[in-house]
């Protein structure tokens, strides 16, 4: 007789069957966190129907990000919600990532729209400022219940970054503050505030965004920190989230050349993210990349260089590349030229389909 597999087993042994189960194409396809402009190829996105069933019928991406103006009111975003979750379990059998940033403060694409009922959130700077983690709890939970309410499931919230360079002009406010503990004990209390509503949060920007003074959205940032610096500031939260078992992980385009030697971008570096996040801290979630479309990637990489070399580094999930097409092209040619290899593409799909699994349980 058979002995009983565990829980544990049992997850492992469904993960292998549905990543079995998968074309190359597909797999390929589920690395993609996409607008729904650039899967479709539509002006405005308000409505998922024929076309964006098309889309994903030939493109079975990981998941959707909505921004402010594929927003309009609860009845039309839950209904486009409900039919590219249909679309997506009628082609592929698996859930999409449904996600936004929803940080609170000045980072919302629902709190600045009437139509919506999500009062308007504090920064995060006043709520770090109370020293009070059951605040930055109630803000996760009330966060989290508005957009499970609508059909979300993931949050790119919160945010990890110690503002620990005054100049900083990308996070500022967004940041719990300069002390690595408080930014850790908030972080960790909305993130709980998050999952306790059924959303996946997603702590970002690895390795701290707080220590730069240009901002990635419009090029290239650097931060002249060396490891044990970053290991004793900017990392502490990364590292507190990964001990409280964070499901994923953004990663931003700065650059650390005093831990990696260049300029390569913390989002396309194997040294940030396969030697010391999965290596070193002992990180075996899912990785995500910031926006694949901003300025510090999309001037110095095209979108198929990007895509290739984040997945070369140790990334899992491909956000808003700038192309596309290109850029799920280019990871296709890097499999069929062995610069990528097809096991490499399973481990992060597992991931993927480890967490989705948790998704279509609730």
């Amino acid at each position: 007789m058979e002995p009983e597999l565990s829980e544990e087993e049992q997850r492992k042994a469904e993960v292998e069957e549905i990543v079995n189960s998968l074309t190359l194409d597909e797999k390929v396809a589920q690395l993609f966190i996409v607008t729904p402009e650039e899967l479709t190829e539509v002006g405005v996105v308000i409505a998922a129907g024929e076309t964006t069933q098309n889309a994903i019928s030939q493109y079975p991406v990981g998941g959707f990000i909505y921004m402010s103006q594929n927003l309009e009111n609860p009845e039309q975003v839950r209904e486009m919600v409900k039919n590219v979750q249909e679309y997506s379990y009628q082609r592929i059998g698996l859930p999409l990532f449904i996600s936004v940033d929803e940080e609170g403060g000045t980072v919302s694409r629902f709190s600045n729209n009437p139509n919506f009922n999500l009062e308007k959130i504090d920064s995060m700077s006043v709520i770090g400022a109370t020293g009070d983690p059951q605040n930055a709890y109630n803000v996760g939970a009330k966060i989290g219940s508005f957009l499970y309410d609508l059909g979300f499931n993931m949050d790119n919230a919160p945010d990890a970054d110690v503002l620990t360079n005054p100049s900083n002009t990308v996070i500022g406010s967004r940041s719990f503050g300069t002390d690595c503990n408080l930014v850790s004990e908030m972080m960790l209390a909305e993130m709980k505030g998050l999952q306790d509503q059924n959303i996946i949060p997603v702590i970002k920007h690895y390795p701290g965004h707080g220590a730069t003074e240009a901002d990635t959205h419009a090029g290239y940032a650097y931060t002249n920190k060396t490891l044990n610096e970053m290991m004793a500031n900017e990392l502490v939260p990364f590292i507190n989230g990964i001990n409280a078992g964070v499901k994923v992980i953004m990663v931003a385009h700065i650059s650390c050349p005093n831990i990696v030697g260049d300029n390569t971008p913390s989002s396309l570096s194997g040294v940030m993210i396969n030697d010391i996040l999965r290596g070193q801290l002992g990180y075996q979630g899912v990785v995500t990349t910031d926006a694949l479309n901003m300025g510090a990637i999309a001037e110095e990489y095209s979108s198929g260089q990007a895509a290739v070399q984040a997945l070369q580094a140790g990334v899992d999930i491909l956000l808003m590349p700038e192309n596309f097409q290109e850029a799920y092209q280019g990871v296709l040619s890097a499999v069929g030229d062995g610069r990528l290899t097809e096991e490499r593409i399973n481990e992060s799909v597992r991931r993927i389909v480890n967490l989705k699994l948790d998704i279509g349980q609730k």
